[in-house]
């Protein structure tokens, strides 16, 4: 018996399958072990020794699979085919090693690139060691991003409050997009003109020439920049006579790109399809790791982790016979296409994502996808072949035209173009991102027949006015594509930086633009103030190259560790001495735009417009920073800090408080005002005064004495259950309107419903949550059936008060933020159920004494020299940091 270790249980399903009975193939689920999220997981003092851990899911695990090894003849690590693979076989073996149950067997470590069973077939036949070089690459890369995490983080919430967290990869991505915030905010919109004749030949076709040349200069893009002069070149084309001078056809060929790798996928899923990074990795993982076709799992992809743009020969050759069978032998080109990549420190150099079986068409496997799998692999089959492909075969052409008005002369162009053969067109053609330039500047279409020194009749002249503008915000796509440009990150990573950007938010998205919250520019500004190096572009590509070269072995990854650690060290003993003044001054420079938004009246927006003697400035308070004025207490003006950068006007309306009018009970006073946290309502004066926010939606400028009376007026009574006599009463909390009965709270749909809601309809939203409620639970409906679990019992996916969920028996297990219930893999639904089946008793009362379900594990490496480590301590309950 041998055993096979794989991540996966349903890439373990069907990798026995392919084995047969005298394999036995057994999942880790992931990594088995960890850095614990907190100080100290990671000793610079003492060579950079880490400090591994093993969660109770994982130490279960680990226990099957080191029972199966101690019966069995010999172990094949078989995790996937990149670093953090490699990383997982490692640590395998590491434990293994250290529960003394290998006892001499034949360890090896198997790599295939798609989950069929002649690629697996191939791999066990050609086993090898581990990649030590690998490994030791993504012990560095792990080592830097959490000494960064866990000492730059510590920082911020000093220095920052409000601040989340800070990282390696992810403050150089946040910084990448609030430099184009900044960008944007700069950008000065310069005006232009275009002009343009509409021509008629003297065969009666009309076709629109280009102005190109005036005054015997050829004009640059944009060089027309006033009416005035748009209006005197007009004149002259409306009073000229038109000649061509020359048509010149000239054929050109277009070439395919080459097969996707994780970048290009995951940018051409955002441009044809509108998905986002986690979700085109979701669904390629799931396509990877197999699909139901026809009673037997087949992996339709190769491995989607990858920066190679080339194919295995013998794929190249199956798409070369596919190109025949479905396009016609003219679609083949005599050889076959290579490609080499383009990336900045391109590593890991796997195969290409492609098909694994060329012959599989999208169409032959519609009945056996959902609708997204559908599309994702419709594209990779579309682009693989594409690849391989003849190339298109364009005629373009180009009229040049002069324009005569009384010897004053200027010069036209006209463009076309006409597709001769298709080619690889015929297959895929690219698609281009809001805001992208297009590689091709000239003009689609096909010109009408033009003969040189023929005369032109003049149709038409058209002028018309543009303003430059400024560059776009970036998507997904166009962050990645520049993140790949820099050499920042790997293909792993970009997702998973992505996600932390947004979970932090420090970014939203909004027609899948990346916008820049205020939180997330005041931690870039601060970064670029006080730790410039390191969220500069060329020091993080800089390391990305060494880490590459440690996975090939030309540098020691202790050494790398040494020289990042002892400047990075310094850095951060350096903002000991930093005071919150110099940090505050720093960042009104930096954050102008945003902190000190331009006034409609043209004054100083630097000068409190209440006072009108007071300096405004960044101000930091427990839940993150505002705008307040220097004369604070006397003056008590205060703004909150908006990505939109707020308004200065609507500030000060409400610095001074608004009177609404009297309360007819307690005859004080009601007045509107502005507070840290946005406008609300007070009644009466002092600490003792009731105060209630605005909610959401409702507008300072709306706010009349009926709303404030009703919003100040709250809870409101509704009327008595006509069941328990007990009051019913509707009101505002955190989690939004409520009603509340006998002790319980039900939600409502709306602020409106709070002060409209009548009492039947109230009783009926109490009855609809008691139903729900333990005793008399009503389980939520099944969004997804996922299949059992290997332990038996269903697994689904469910729907709940705090949102959807995995449920397999007892065990209910939240789903991370935004993660689609309807995309979610039964391998993320186990590891879910696990990590969650996993957790001891949160109540200290009543939780039983438990033993460990497994200790830390070390690895120890040799001493060196020690540098200094910095003793920072991460709060109790701070998430661990991760890219």
């Amino acid at each position: 018996m041998n055993v096979v270790v794989v991540e996966s249980p349903a890439k373990a399903k069907t990798i026995n399958k392919y084995l047969g009975s005298g394999y036995k193939v057994l999942a880790s689920f992931g990594h088995v072990r960890d850095l614990p999220a907190k100080d100290g997981s990671v000793l610079p003092d003492q060579d950079f020794e880490m400090l591994w851990e093993v969660d109770g899911a994982s130490a279960k695990r680990l226990k099957d699979i080191a029972d199966a090894v101690k019966s069995s003849d010999s172990l094949f690590l078989a995790t996937d085919p990149d670093r953090e693979g490699e990383a997982i076989s490692w640590h395998v073996l590491d434990m293994l090693n250290k529960k003394r149950v290998l006892n001499g067997k034949t360890v090896k470590r198997v790599v295939f690139n798609a989950i069929t069973k002649k690629a697996v077939l191939d791999a066990m036949a050609d086993p090898r060691d581990i990649d030590v070089p690998l490994v030791d690459a993504y012990l560095a890369r792990r080592a830097l991003d959490y000494l960064v995490g866990f000492n730059l983080s510590p920082v911020l919430w000093r220095k920052l409050p409000g601040a989340r967290s800070a990282g390696r990869v992810q403050s150089v991505a946040l910084r990448l997009v609030c430099d184009r915030e900044s960008e944007i905010e700069r950008f000065l919109s310069e005006e232009y003109w275009n002009l343009s004749a509409l021509l008629k030949t003297p065969r009666g076709d009309e076709f629109e020439a280009k102005l190109v040349a005036a005054d015997g200069r050829r004009l640059q893009p944009r060089a027309i920049g006033n009416g005035e002069e748009a209006g005197k070149l007009k004149a002259l084309l409306e009073g000229a006579t038109y000649v061509v001078d020359t048509v010149e056809a000239k054929p050109v060929k277009r070439n395919p790109g080459p097969p996707f790798t994780t970048s290009t996928l995951q940018q051409a899923a955002s441009s044809k399809l509108g998905f986002s990074a986690s979700r085109t990795m979701q669904i390629a993982q799931k396509l990877y790791e197999g699909v139901d076709i026809g009673g037997e799992t087949v992996g339709l992809i190769t491995y989607m982790r990858t920066d190679g743009v080339q194919m295995a020969p013998e794929a190249i050759d199956a798409a070369r016979k596919a190109i025949v069978d479905q396009f016609g032998q003219r679609y083949m080109p005599e050889k076959a296409r290579f490609y080499s990549t383009k990336a900045k420190n391109a590593q890991e150099a796997h195969e290409a994502i492609r098909p694994t079986d060329f012959n599989r068409s999208p169409d032959r496997v519609r009945q056996y996808l959902d609708a997204d799998q559908l599309r994702l692999y419709d594209l990779v089959w579309k682009r693989g072949i594409a690849s391989q492909m003849a190339s298109a075969e364009i005629e373009r052409t180009t009229a040049e035209i002069t324009a005569d008005n009384k010897g004053e002369k200027a010069g036209l162009r006209a463009v076309g173009s006409v597709i001769r053969f298709d080619g690889f067109i015929a297959a895929y053609t690219d698609q281009k991102e809001d805001g992208e330039q297009s590689d091709d500047g000239d003009e689609d279409g096909r010109l009408p027949e033009i003969n040189a020194r023929e005369n032109l009749a003049k149709q038409k002249i058209n002028s018309t006015q543009h303003f430059t503008e400024p560059p776009p915000r970036y998507s997904e796509a166009t962050l990645i594509k520049k993140m790949e440009e820099l050499g920042i990150g790997r293909p792993s990573t970009y997702a998973a930086t992505l996600a932390t950007l947004r979970d932090r938010e420090y970014v939203t998205i909004d027609k899948r633009k990346l916008i820049p919250q205020a939180k997330g520019r005041l931690v870039t500004a601060f970064l670029e103030s006080f730790f410039t190096k390191y969220v500069e572009y060329d020091f993080t590509a800089d390391l990305e190259e060494k880490l590459d070269r440690i996975s090939a072995g030309e540098l020691n990854w202790k050494q790398v560790l040494r020289d990042f650690w002892k400047d990075f060290f310094s850095q951060i003993e350096d903002t000991k001495e930093l005071r919150v003044t110099n940090v505050l001054d720093s960042l009104n420079e930096a954050l102008a735009p945003l902190v000190f938004p331009k006034r409609e009246d043209g004054g100083d927006p630097r000068i409190c417009q209440v006072c009108g003697t007071g300096n405004l400035s960044l101000k930091l308070g427990k839940y993150g920073a505002f705008v307040g004025c220097s004369n604070y207490p006397e003056c008590n003006y205060t703004r909150q800090l908006s990505s939109e950068g707020g308004s200065e006007a609507e500030g000060v309306a409400l610095n001074e408080p608004k009177n609404l009018g009297s309360d007819p009970v307690t005859g004080e006073e009601l007045t509107l005002r502005s507070g840290r946290f946005g406008p609300y309502i007070q009644r009466g004066e002092g600490k003792e005064a009731k105060r209630s926010s605005l909610p959401k939606g409702w507008k300072p400028e709306d706010i009349d004495y009926e709303k404030a009376m009703a919003l100040i007026s709250l809870p409101r009574d509704i009327g008595k259950h006509p069941e328990t006599g007990k009051m019913i009463s509707s009101g505002i909390g955190r989690y939004g309107p409520f009603l509340l009965h006998d002790g319980g709270y039900a939600n409502l749909e709306s602020v409106e419903d709070v002060f409209s809601i009548g009492l039947n309809r109230a009783v009926t939203v109490i009855a609809e949550k008691a139903s729900k409620a333990p005793g008399g639970r009503t389980a939520a409906a099944a969004l997804k059936e996922l299949g059992d679990h290997p332990d038996g019992g269903a697994i689904t996916v469910r729907d709940g008060k705090y949102g959807p969920y995995v449920n397999w028996g007892k065990v209910n297990a939240t789903l991370p933020k935004g993660t689609d219930p309807q995309a979610l893999t039964v391998e993320e639904a186990l590891a879910l159920i696990a990590a969650k089946a996993g957790k001891a008793p949160a109540s200290k009362s009543k939780a039983k004494p438990k033993a460990k379900a497994a200790a830390a594990e070390t690895k120890t490496t040799k001493t060196a020299a020690k540098p200094k480590t910095a003793k920072t301590k991460a709060p109790a309950k701070t998430k661990k940091s991760k890219e």
